[in-house]
């Protein structure tokens, strides 16, 4: 017997022990509500979620081809309609994920209005969108049974066994939409208990993973921005710490911790590390600062700073905001004490964030990190802030001069203009451009590569096309030509957006709970059915 007939035999058990009083609940309809509403908790979610990324880090390490991919979402609406696309063209949600950008709810959501990326907005704001996202996503689950049962019925109807095998078979082996949400936290958002309050509230609401960053918290910007403070290891390690508290408190023993380093573009520190002994952390960080040797209190003008670095009086420069610099050049090289700081402190896996998207560089950095962690694993910002076109195709014109061929019709500066798209240069650069996250996972590393921002611009750029459209000589045409008619011939669900709402879920309850005298809104009136 299939394990949906298997609940109603069970559930058909418990409702006649309660004698005649429940005569008029269906043991049917209840299983079929309690699968609709498999997940009752963000807890549940989180538990149930970090199992298959710790399952999908096993099979990275096993074969990096098995990467895994995610889209940036700032409303619950837009990461469902992602996962029932994915389920529509690929068939499974093995793999795919969700993220959580911090840029996106600060221009986004935030009561403020539009704010950059700096953790001004508010944090609460954060575990509520991954509530959102979670309700989307469990809708999503009602919705796609929904239809199963009404198929189940409709071939119990026609007396079509077959077919009602093969749905059974159907709703057993239902695939979830839950998926994994990787939350961005920034820098958590003040002290080391403030990131700790946090991310209780973030995992309660169903995250599983967090990621945070080693910038200054009140002083944070964009990863893609200049102006970038970071702080010495211990205060990062501490707020690391506050994350693996907040899982482990909270029972989420497979929490996964994302630690993300902005030192590749950030030249400044607000604080001096403290340092106990030659070689430690504290000692390590200090080391990159920019400065000059002094030899006596004569090279000490007031209100200098001295540390001793290197075994010698070292006088960093400050800035006049306050702030100290590290050396030019030394991005590379801090970034690899603090990848591999953080793997040996409670981190599982790492972010970071680059100035550009070239594997040799992300490869150069994860290879010195695996010589003392042979497992390090990266999470990789796919970011809208890089110019990919123009980045790939100087990629291609800088290899194929190195190689020594004529680049005389080319102008390196200029690689972006239109003029080139039909080249042999840029039909390369686009193909590197496709194959860059499986390449990247073999070559350099990553295993989960996500784009922050995509639905920020596809916004954007759909809104464009429709104003232009609707508001101008086509008029209602830009609207029917430009989105409807696209939806019925690619098949969008959202076509029938009533049914998306979640009218027929309703529908469902009313005829649970009313029977025939139910009112129903899925009649022959409904104007859905002209799709």
């Amino acid at each position: 017997m299939s394990a949906y007939l298997t609940q109603v035999a069970a559930q058909q058990q418990i409702i006649e022990q309660q004698g005649q009083g429940w005569n008029a609940i269906s043991a049917e309809s209840a299983v079929r509500m309690q699968l609709q509403n498999r997940f009752k908790t963000g807890l549940d979610i989180a538990k149930y979620t970090a199992d298959i990324m710790r399952r999908d880090m096993a099979a990275y390490d096993q074969d990096p081809a098995n990467y895994t991919q995610s889209l940036g979402c700032w409303h619950g609406f837009i990461g469902q309609q992602k996962l029932i696309s994915i389920k529509k063209h690929f068939g499974s949600t093995k793999g795919r994920y969700l993220y959580l950008s911090g840029w996106m709810i600060a221009a986004l959501r935030s009561d403020f209005g539009p704010l950059p990326d700096q953790s001004m907005h508010e944090k609460t704001a954060v575990p509520a969108l991954i509530e959102e996202l979670y309700t989307f996503l469990k809708q999503a689950d009602a919705r796609e049974l929904g239809g199963l049962f009404r198929e189940l019925d409709a071939a119990r109807a026609a007396d079509q066994q077959s077919k009602v095998a093969e749905i059974l078979a159907k709703i057993d082996n239902f695939e979830s939409h839950v998926v994994p949400i990787i939350a961005d936290i920034d820098a958590g958002f003040g002290n080391e208990e403030a990131t700790y309050l946090l991310a209780k509230k973030m995992i309660e609401a169903g995250a599983c993973a967090i990621q945070i960053e080693n910038q200054v918290s009140d002083e944070k910007q964009c990863g893609h921005q200049d102006g970038k403070v970071t702080v010495p290891h211990r205060d990062f390690l501490s707020k690391i710490n506050a994350v693996r508290y907040a899982f482990l408190e909270l029972g989420v023993t497979n929490g996964v911790i994302v630690a993300r380093t902005d030192s590749l573009g950030a030249g400044l520190t607000k604080q001096i590390a403290v340092t106990n002994e030659p070689g430690d952390l504290g000692d390590l960080y200090n080391s990159f600062l920019d400065g000059d040797y002094v030899t006596s209190a004569d090279d000490i003008q007031n209100g200098d700073v001295v540390v001793k670095a290197n075994g010698k009086l070292l006088k960093p420069k400050r800035l006049a905001s306050g702030l100290f610099q590290f050396k030019a050049g030394s991005g590379v090289d801090r970034v690899v004490l603090d990848c591999v700081t953080s793997l040996q402190h409670g981190a599982d896996l790492l972010w970071i964030e680059t100035e550009k998207p070239h594997i040799g560089q992300i490869a150069e950095m994860v290879n010195r990190i695996r010589e003392v962690v042979p497992n390090a694993k990266l999470v990789y910002n796919n970011s809208p802030s890089f110019n990919w076109t123009l980045n790939f195709r100087q990629q291609v014109f800088d290899a194929w001069q190195a190689q020594g061929q004529d680049m005389s019709q080319y102008d390196r500066s200029k690689l972006m203009s239109e003029a080139y798209d039909s080249t042999e240069l840029a039909v390369e650069a686009d193909q590197r451009i496709r194959t860059f996250q499986r390449d990247a996972a073999r070559e350099a590393g990553i295993f989960h590569h996500l784009i922050t921002l995509p639905t920020y611009h596809t916004a954007a750029l759909s809104t464009d096309n429709l104003a232009k459209e609707y508001f101008g000589e086509a008029g209602m045409l830009g609207y029917v030509a430009g989105v409807q008619r696209k939806e019925i011939r690619q098949g969008i669900a959202c076509v029938k957006h009533q049914n998306m709402s979640g009218s027929d879920i309703g529908d469902d309850h009313k005829e649970y709970f009313s029977g025939e005298a139910a009112l129903k809104a899925g009649g022959k009136h409904n104007t859905m059915n002209q799709f």
